[in-house]
């Protein structure tokens, strides 16, 4: 079949694919609540960290000259508690882990509220199942600790080992404790205070979304209510007493708002070679050729043999083999593709694998065929 008949088929079937698929598939925006476009300012969580040391690990603990850190961490541990561990006592201890534990402060918390932390191995501790964590402050970016974290872990990983070999299911240096800290204090957050203004801001930027929340609240209350500041903050005006003024953030968090089509973005992924395209991705008519070139280096070794009561040497000679192979790389032609799914089956007629397709987009954003951002993560 030739080329121009191809294409022939091409233009024949592309606008019968768009008459079918068209109506299902194409690119729309559809009303949100405002609460999963925007959050208040000063309504977030806050990160928690702390040092401390789990016991009870059944001879899977740091090894103590490794990790001299652990030995000294439980030698302060136990001056604290009135024990005096003469100085220069070599502690093997292997039931001894030192650890990072982490965790989210939600907003809004109170003293006495739980709170679930993750637990991570600092040393060379093999595995922490079955091991306990002693009360490990948990301290703010500012120095202050917020949470006491302490419980028995729940470790997901398992593993054995006999005679050598070991086999070993997801990981054993890090567990959960569900409920494990207790908020000791909270972190200080007045909304309103400054008369009651509130700081609402988008989670993406954009100034065609601002505005339409803007819209959207002012209309629901009647008044100017809200006014944008720049393309994510909108500043409202809220009530003085606090009671209507969680009334008042209530209704504007459930108010259901059209955002603004995203921009035309391509996010590569360069470790795993995944590609995706948003619903705004066009393209321009263009030429593509590609074709991989490969070079194979095969080496296989002989041995040269002296005769019988010769004086000579046996030499192991190499004997490398070079093949270069290219792969024929027609020029074709990208219709210029205005919806989505016609950019997918535009680029799938290439024939490129999941590599080649990302240099190909490259080459067309560089080339002008491309009408997309490209991210690179």
């Amino acid at each position: 079949m030739s080329v121009f008949r191809r294409l022939a088929i091409c233009r024949l079937a592309v606008p019968m694919l768009t008459i079918l698929l068209g109506l299902g598939l194409a690119p729309s925006v559809q009303a949100e609540r405002l609460r999963d476009l925007a959050t208040f300012a000063g309504v977030r969580d806050n990160a928690l960290v702390g040092y401390g040391l789990v016991v009870g690990l059944d001879g899977t603990g740091d090894q103590t000259m490794q990790a001299p850190f652990t030995s000294q961490s439980l030698t302060n541990m136990l001056s604290q508690l009135g024990i005096t561990v003469p100085s220069g006592t070599n502690m093997q201890l292997r039931n001894v882990a030192a650890v990072m534990v982490t965790a989210d402060l939600p907003p809004f918390s109170q003293p006495g509220q739980r709170l679930d932390v993750v637990v991570s191995s600092v040393g060379n501790a093999r595995s922490l199942r079955g091991g306990t964590l002693l009360m490990t402050p948990l301290k703010g970016a500012d120095g202050d600790t917020y949470a006491i974290a302490q419980g028995n872990l729940l470790v997901g990983g398992v593993g054995a080992e006999a005679g050598g070999s070991s086999v070993q299911v997801n990981q054993q240096a890090g567990g959960r404790i569900s409920g494990g800290a207790m908020v000791e204090r909270e972190v200080p957050l007045d909304l309103g205070a400054n008369g009651g203004v509130l700081d609402l801001q988008l989670k993406e930027a954009d100034f065609g979304t601002a505005q339409r929340v803007v819209s959207a609240i002012n209309n629901e209350f009647g008044w100017s209510v809200a006014a944008a500041q720049d393309g994510r903050t909108i500043q409202l005006r809220g009530p003085d007493n606090a009671n209507d003024r969680v009334n008042f953030m209530a209704r504007v968090e459930n108010l259901d708002v059209t955002p603004m089509e995203a921009s035309a973005k391509v996010v590569i992924n360069s470790r795993t070679g995944a590609v995706v395209l948003n619903s705004a991705v066009t393209l321009h008519r263009a030429a593509v050729a590609h074709g991989n070139l490969s070079i194979v280096i095969d080496t296989a070794f002989q041995v040269s043999q002296p005769a019988p009561f010769g004086e000579g040497e046996t030499v192991v000679v190499p004997d490398s083999d070079i093949s270069v192979q290219q792969e024929e790389g027609a020029l074709r032609l990208v219709e210029g593709r205005a919806d989505l799914v016609d950019v997918v089956n535009a680029l799938n007629a290439l024939g490129a694998t999941p590599a080649d397709l990302m240099s190909i987009l490259e080459a067309l954003k560089a080339a002008g065929s491309l009408r997309a951002d490209l991210e690179i993560i």
